[in-house]
């Protein structure tokens, strides 16, 4: 009743506007201004003038009065306008009427000017005001029907629309339309992601001379030599005889580290002297090994959940199908085009902290990075997209800028049952309702993907999600609050996430959405908001939307004549638990659904902690008006990272003899000796464990390099592994250096740590780290200097470069921010007398790091006092561009004030 009245009460003010425009502006103009003509020489209505009357008018002096009666006329000429106007749009809405109840539709409404869309306003307040009235009564009626109702809502629909189908109708056919997707390959990656199976044998391996392995869950070539060949040294032969071979889904060996689950490896015989004998073929119709118990060294997709909770086991028809995606630490799982969205958006979340890092003097000396940015979980989805990623795709980008390649399709929420992502927006029917263990999971997982879809597009294609107080703390762990993104209101791009107070505020916003959507179409006469959106002269796009609410029957009717216009208005319903009327499907806590789907094998599924660290995550790259930090503020007490944990100690060799190996790590990781480079034997782990180390000059325990390298293994498999790699290293160097008693890598016992030889290696990042001491203890600034340029002579690239693991990406950050800081302090010690160099080093330090504000202002400060004021434009704007090219984001205010003084005529002498 209180809703009802307001309506009407709207539609009274409305009414009462169009009054005050057609009758108060004339009693005004009259009561003001009196007869308008005056300025003509006709003084009076009922007086007609005569010739001279106006010739006389038109060339006297013009008094006050008379200037004022023309701007009278011009007031009544658009009155008279505005009158027609008002006439047109009743005349349009009553032909609107009549073709309605004739059953045909709209007539085509012309652009509008700018009196008549006052006037079309003003009249739609007034007609929309009776319409939502009607569908109130629509809705509240028990015999109406939902498409009945969703077409009452929004006046008319564009397209036809199928009606809503009854509650008992079954599933599987609202899931029968067939949806559009991509059908490119999804790439698996990192070690937690599985394969397609196949079980047939392979024509290369079939004639193999120990006979076939299929792989499972758990294996690794060390343990497959040792199981099958009695010698765990034998991982090599297989290796080798397996290299390059086609396996499943069309991938091949290639990283002795990396094999998935379904491979087939062939193996060479038992006993080499028994290789020529015929080999014992497995038999292809047996089934394949259960997966093992102990931790996993091929890659999985299954969530560890699984295995204990038989209740929520994934359902046989999902198991014949592709299982693509990422298993996380929490639980949760996830396929590859939701990890590829997420990271991002992780990508962006480091981007900031490297744009807002400032680089200081004296250098500190660490190398212990400062805690991630991105919590591990989510570092881990970052890492499985990297790898995904077509191969050289940011090639041309600068060191540590390349973006993730986004998703194939938009807002990815799981597999298909042949294990192709599905959008959230090409699912079929009304929209989705979600119920069972596995619901909570999914809508998490729902809402990560609608809020990093095109994070990087423009703001106005970027979906929008209305949700309500309840629904999302259901999905957030205890003790957050739930809110939106934008709590400032200061985001560039408004609101995304809007919280509303509860399920019939969240349904009344999507219908006053459905409503302006509808009017918007039919106003220019299109059938769908993808065609809306394909204009290229549109001011004003429609985002997708998407409802996500708990399941109420109350408003059932509701809610589905929203979701009849879902294809047309680009509007999405999803509820939390059953809904009459409404596609219902039970999650497993694994994310399969219980019953076979036609269209849904495997949604993504997160923790309530998870989504909590995304959503933070998102709040703080969404671009919006950034105060930021001037060069010529002094800096605050941690400025980049914070202080190291413990003291680095810089090893240094013993003896004058030079190490027998030297080892780079800032760029591609090599080893050198005297006679070359290292180029055969070492494996990939044992490279990697060569950089932890050099990063951790006093060591590390075999359980944190297990931790850092293999943290998806078991801590028995994982250190297994890690003493694989060390002995590698040993033996490969020691065959390269003739060098047969020296160990390159020692373990203390007495602190259970690995640490690096200092006496038989040596580290272009330990000389990089002592030359930056020498510059923070030099005496003079020559010899701060030179310091300093040894120190930037040294770096070569991003430490552990093209290694995408969480640990090499800080540790790279730490150590680039360290090495801009020294390019920082050559451009101040060369600034006065050598300006250019100073220049330069500082281009340079903006080629490792183009999204370093600071560095900028340094530049644009330097410029500015050279009297080069193009130089200082064009500097900002390569800032501008590559800002705008990481999600429209803008230059700080305290850069731009920094370009703003520079552009400022300067007294003579002044500095800037």
């Amino acid at each position: 009743m209180i809703r009802a009245l307001a309506r009407w009460i709207r539609a009274l003010l409305a009414a009462g506007a169009l009054a005050i425009f057609i009758a108060g502006v004339p009693g005004l103009l009259v009561i003001t201004a009196g007869w308008p003509l005056r300025w003509l020489g006709w003084t009076h209505p009922t007086a007609a003038p005569r010739v001279a009357d106006l010739v006389s008018a038109l060339t006297s002096p013009w008094s006050d009065s008379m200037l004022f009666a023309v701007l009278a006329t011009g007031g009544w000429l658009l009155w008279a306008l505005f009158v027609r106007d008002v006439l047109v749009e009743v005349i349009a809405a009553c032909a609107e009427v009549s073709q309605q109840r004739a059953g045909r539709g709209s007539p085509h409404v012309a652009r509008r000017g700018p009196m008549r869309t006052v006037a079309a306003i003003l009249i739609g307040a007034i007609i929309g005001a009776i319409l939502a009235d009607s569908i109130r009564g629509t809705l509240g009626s028990p015999a109406a029907s939902a498409a009945a109702a969703a077409d009452a809502a929004a006046h008319r629909p564009a397209v036809a629309v199928a009606p809503a189908r009854p509650v008992s109708e079954p599933l599987t056919d609202h899931l029968a339309t067939p949806v559009q997707r991509s059908t490119t390959r999804v790439t698996p990656v990192a070690l937690t992601v599985s394969i397609t199976t196949s079980p047939d044998i392979p024509d290369w391996a079939a004639d193999a001379p120990g006979g076939i392995h299929h792989v499972v869950k758990g294996d690794n070539l060390w343990d497959i030599a040792e199981a099958r060949l009695g010698d765990p040294y034998r991982w090599r032969e297989i290796y080798q005889l397996n290299r390059g071979q086609p396996q499943a889904g069309g991938y091949r060996l290639t990283d002795p580290d990396e094999i998935d689950i379904g491979w087939v490896l062939a193996l060479p015989a038992r006993d080499p002297d028994q290789a020529a004998s015929p080999p014992a073929q497995a038999d292809p119709t047996q089934p394949e090994p259960a997966p093992r118990t102990s931790p996993s060294t091929a890659r999985s997709g299954a969530p560890s959940a699984a295995a204990s909770d038989t209740s929520d086991a994934p359902s046989h028809h999902f198991e014949d199908h592709t299982d693509r995606g990422i298993t996380l630490p929490t639980e949760g799982w996830i396929s590859l085009g939701l990890a590829a969205a997420i990271a991002i958006i992780s990508a962006l979340v480091r981007l900031r902290a490297r744009r807002q890092a400032r680089p200081e003097f004296p250098i500190p000396i660490r190398t212990e990075p400062g805690p991630s940015p991105v919590p591990a979980p989510i570092a881990l989805a970052y890492q499985a997209a990297s790898r995904s990623s077509a191969a050289g795709s940011g090639a041309d980008q600068p060191a540590g800028t390349t973006m993730p390649d986004p998703p194939e399709v938009a807002a990815p929420v799981g597999l298909d049952p042949g294990g192709v992502e599905i959008s959230l927006f090409a699912l079929p029917g009304p929209g989705l309702a979600l119920s069972g263990p596995g619901a909570e999971p999914a809508a998490r997982a729902i809402l990560a993907a609608a809020l990093t879809t095109a994070v990087l597009d423009i703001p106005d294609r970027r979906p929008i999600v209305v949700t309500t107080i309840g629904a999302l703390a259901r999905l957030l762990p205890d003790g957050v609050a739930p809110a939106g993104l934008d709590l400032d209101g200061t985001a560039f791009e408004g609101e995304r996430l809007l919280v509303l107070a509860d399920p019939v505020a969240a349904i009344t916003h999507a219908e006053e959405e459905m409503i302006t959507r509808r009017r918007i179409l039919d106003t220019l006469d299109l059938a769908c908001v993808a065609d809306l959106n394909a204009e290229p002269d549109l001011d004003d796009p429609q985002p997708p939307y998407v409802l996500l609410i708990d399941a109420t029957a109350r408003h059932a009717a509701r809610i589905q004549a929203v979701g009849t216009h879902r294809r047309a208005l680009d509007l999405h319903p999803i509820l939390l638990g059953p809904q009459d009327g409404f596609p219902t499907i039970e999650v497993s806590a694994d994310g399969t659904p219980t019953h076979d789907q036609a269209e849904i094998g495997r949604l993504s599924t997160l923790a309530a902690a998870d989504l909590a660290a995304l959503l933070d995550m998102i709040a703080s790259t969404l671009p919006r008006p950034e105060a930021g930090t001037s060069v010529d503020d002094p800096p605050t007490a941690s400025t980049g990272h914070p202080a190291a944990v413990e003291p680095v100690i810089i090893p240094a060799a013993s003896g004058d003899t030079p190490p027998l190996v030297r080892l780079t790590v800032l760029g591609p990781i090599t080893l050198t000796t005297d006679t070359g480079p290292v180029t055969t034997g070492m494996r990939s782990g044992s490279y990697a464990v060569l950089a932890v180390l050099a990063a951790h000059p006093a060591g590390r325990s075999p359980e944190q390099l297990a931790a850092h390298l293999h943290p998806s293994l078991g801590p028995d498999t994982a250190i297994k592994r890690i003493r694989t790699d060390v002995g590698t290293v040993r033996s490969v160097l020691r065959k390269a250096t003739g060098a047969k008693d020296a160990k390159f890598i020692i373990f203390d016992r007495g602190i259970d740590r690995y640490h690096l030889e200092a006496d038989t290696v040596t580290v272009d990042l330990w000389r990089m780290l002592a030359a930056l001491d020498r510059a923070n203890t030099a005496n003079d600034d020559p010899a701060c200097l030179t310091a300093l340029r040894d120190a930037v002579g040294l770096y070569q690239g991003d430490f552990a470069e093209g290694d995408d693991r969480p640990w090499a990406i800080d540790d790279a950050t730490c150590y680039r921010h360290q090495i801009l800081a020294a390019y920082a302090r050559i451009a101040e010690l060369t600034e006065l007398d050598q300006p250019e160099q100073a220049i330069r080093a500082l281009e340079t330090a903006i080629d490792l790091d183009p999204v370093n504000e600071e560095l900028y202002q340094r530049l644009i400060r330097i410029q500015g006092r050279l009297h080069r004021p193009d130089a200082v434009r064009r500097t900002l704007r390569r800032l501008e561009a590559r800002l705008f090219e990481l999600g429209d984001v803008e230059p700080s205010e305290a850069t731009r004030r920094v370009a703003e003084r520079q552009l400022r005529p300067n007294p003579v002498g002044g500095r800037r």
